[in-house]
Formats: structure tokens, C-alpha cells, sequence
């Protein structure tokens, strides 16, 4: 069987409104599923409906908690692989330990390997996420992988916001390790690019040493993938406006994770605005009047209808 009879749509608790979005825009509803918690902490799962022989999709991004809502995932599959469902696919928007991808230095763990054996070992046939912090992550699994990646969203937003007057906006990686996402970016925009060259003292801490390009005079759009505690994203905003001259910043990014003091350091510095979307929930965080959210649900709609009838998802990237 290629793959099952049906879809059917499974969430735990890390981003149930994101999946709940996703449903609407297939025009299904989610399974009646309780993923709860035991007094002492272990996980429950209780699948009230069947699944059998059909084609099951897992959403649960892996944020925080992140090794709660890793734990629910896994039992999910395993639910799911006992209930004869015909195939599973992991949907993680948000894909956690991404940034645990080699040994920077001697006795490292690769825990982003070890989370991609969890998941092909618990029992997924299949991965569906966006915007992986390192690409080479999907070659750690022995499944086939789909990385959605979200610069088509900012693309058609940043082309509303600016209409056609474009002349003087340049997008900004805010270091040298997104320089392939940033220039398909500004690729597809048809702008500039611009490069923060920064030496990391130590983690989630970066110093800011040079501006490659010029930014003198224009409109900037810092791009990355996830913004964690903020400071290096800050700090490249602060840079651009104070050594190279730029007129204003405006910041974009897929993944909110949003934790520490990010949100203070993000309202003190000069970005005026910054996009995410909304592969991570927002709720509990402090509000940011900066902050605005747009929605992937649609593009990870499109994508399990094209999975489930085995179509190509190629079309979805630009």
C-alpha cells in the first residue's frame, strides 16, 4: 500500500492551535486523542478513534519543553505503529536539538543524531519539518525527510509591506552560518545581501566584528531561521545601524523560541519589527509590541495533502 486509506491528523500538547489550523485548511478535524501526564511524571496516550490502515500525521513541534513534548511524540508513533496505522509522519514545524549537530569539541554529543534514531527507531516512516537548523540533519535519518523552508512567507509579506518601492531595502544575515538561507532570500526578493561577521565568545553570547557590505543609508531585513536568547540578532540590528549607517531595521526569522531575557532585549534595541512564524506558540512569553506572527499551517497543509497522495512537494519552496 502506498500509503493509507485516509489522513488522519494526531497533535500533543506543544502547538495544539498550529495543528488545529492545519486541519482546518485540509478541512478535517483532529483525531480524539488525550496525551496527559501521570502524577509522577510519565506520559499517557489514549487514541479514542482508529487508525488503522491509515495515513497518520503527528503534529508536535519539539520547543519547550523539549524533552516533554519529544517524550509525547515518541509515544505517539508507537501508539499509532501498535494501532496498524498504515504509514507515520512526524511533522515537527519546529525541529529541537537542531543545533546539536557535530563535536565542536572533544566528547561532544551529535544529540541531533541521537533524536533522529529515537523517532526512526520508535516506529515514523516519514519526517516533515521547516527550516532545519543545519540541512545536513535530514541525512541523520534513515526516512525520508521534507525540510519546508519558510522564505516564501516573508517574501510575499515584505513585498506587501514595501510594495514596489524596494530600491533601498537589503537583507542582512546576521552571521556568517546563514549566508545560504539569507542570499536565497534576498535571491528571491531580487536585493542585496549584506553579511555580519561575529566571533561567539562563548554560547548564546556574540560579539559583533565587521559589516560585509554596505548598508549605509537603506532599509534592512536581518534574516535567520530561529531566534533564541536574541543577542545576536540585536546585536547585529545595533551594528548596522551604528557602523553602517542603515536607516532602518526590520528582522524576520522562522522559528520564535524566544527564551531568557530575549524579549527585553529585543524591545530595547532598534529593530522595529520582527516577523516569526508560528512553527512555535507564543503564549506565556511577555508581550512585545514588535513581535508579529505569521502562519505556516497553510504551507504544512499543502504539504500533507501532497504527501498523502503521493505528489510532489517541490512547488511548495518557491
Amino acid at each position: 500500500m502506498a500509503h493509507g486509506k485516509d489522513i488522519k491528523i494526531i497533535c500533543g500538547n506543544s502547538n495544539r492551535p498550529f495543528a488545529e489550523s492545519v486541519c482546518r485548511y485540509i478541512g478535517l478535524r483532529l483525531c480524539n486523542t488525550d496525551v496527559a501526564t501521570f502524577s509522577d511524571g510519565e506520559i499517557s496516550v489514549s487514541l479514542f478513534e482508529t487508525v488503522r490502515g491509515s495515513d497518520v500525521f503527528i503534529i508536535q513541534s519539539t520547543c519547550f519543553p523539549i524533552n516533554d513534548n519529544l517524550m509525547e511524540m515518541l509515544i505517539l508513533v508507537d501508539a499509532c505503529k501498535r494501532a496498524s496505522a498504515s504509514r507515520i509522519t512526524c511533522v515537527i514545524p519546529y525541529f529541537g536539538y537542531a543545533r546539536q549537530d557535530r563535536k565542536s569539541k572533544s566528547r561532544d554529543p551529535i544529540s541531533a543524531k541521537l533524536v533522529a534514531n529515537l523517532i526512526t527507531s520508535a516506529g515514523a516512516d516519514r519526517v516533515l519539518t521547516m527550516d532545519l537548523h543545519a540541512a545536513q540533519i535530514q541525512g541523520f535519518f534513515d526516512i525520508p525527510v521534507d525540510n519546508l523552508v519558510g522564505n516564501p512567507l516573508f517574501v510575499e509579506y515584505y513585498l506587501k509591506k514595501f510594495g514596489g518601492n524596494m530600491d533601498d531595502v537589503s537583507v542582512v544575515s546576521p552571521d556568517v552560518g546563514s549566508v545560504a538561507r539569507a542570499r536565497a532570500y534576498a535571491m528571491k526578493m531580487g536585493l542585496g545581501l549584506a553579511i555580519i561577521d561575529k566571533r561567539r565568545e562563548k554560547a548564546n553570547q556574540a560579539e559583533v566584528v565587521n559589516i560585509i557590505g554596505s548598508v549605509e543609508g537603506k532599509r534592512i531585513i536581518l534574516f535567520d531561521d530561529m531566534v533564541d536568547t536574541a543577542g545576536s540578532l540585536c546585536g547585529a540590528a545595533n551594528a548596522c545601524v551604528e557602523r553602517g549607517g542603515a536607516k532602518e531595521v526590520f528582522a524576520c526569522a522562522t522559528h520564535g523560541v524566544l527564551s531568557g531575557k530575549s524579549i527585553d532585549l529585543i524591545e530595547g534595541s532598534v529593530i522595529q519589527e520582527l516577523v516569526f512564524t508560528d512553527t512555535i506558540p507564543y503564549g506565556g512569553k511577555k508581550t512585545c509590541g514588535k513581535i508579529k506572527y505569521l502562519s505556516a499551517a497553510p504551507l504544512f497543509a499543502e504539504a500533507i495533502k501532497r504527501i498523502f497522495e503521493e505528489v510532489s512537494i517541490a512547488t511548495l519552496f518557491r
